[in-house]
């Protein structure tokens, strides 16, 4: 199995807005906090603005929030906003494959574990990742509509 970088750059970066929810934050910072390479995460937290998971605003005080509450946006959420299929074989979807003969059974297996995964990932919630407190009152307006 393998996870993507994008994906865990995504969801780390998700996590750094998650524990600043009354303020934007840039990239800069994220990159800077997480040690995560500047141009790359800028790719990243574009897919992550298209896909409605993080909101942004340009401008001196600028910067990206979090586009729904962090108890709403799970790793599946993630993984799929910047990899699209969360599992793929030669970078087809499984729910095609199929196999003759003695390998007949296998796609059902694959198909299982992308199942499991998904069930996985679709119960972690960026909140439940957080250490215990960084939520707490942090309930604020969301910005306006824009983009950075």
């Amino acid at each position: 199995m393998h996870i993507s970088a994008k994906a865990d750059y995504a969801t780390r970066a998700l996590l750094e807005l998650a524990c600043e929810p009354s303020r934007p934050l840039t990239c800069e910072a994220i990159a800077s906090s997480q040690q995560i390479p500047f141009r790359f995460l800028k790719s990243v937290v574009g897919e992550l603005r298209k896909a409605g998971l993080v909101r942004s605003q340009r401008g001196c005080e600028g910067g990206y929030w979090l586009g729904r509450p962090a108890e709403e946006i799970t790793l599946l959420d993630v993984a799929r906003a910047v990899d699209g299929e969360l599992i793929s074989l030669r970078g087809e979807p499984l729910a095609g494959l199929d196999y003759p003969g003695a390998a007949v059974g296998l796609p059902g297996v694959w198909q299982r574990v992308e199942a499991q995964a998904a069930a996985v990932l679709g119960g972690a919630t960026l909140a439940s990742l957080l250490p215990a407190g960084v939520l707490a009152g942090a309930a604020g307006p969301l910005p306006r509509e824009g983009a950075a």
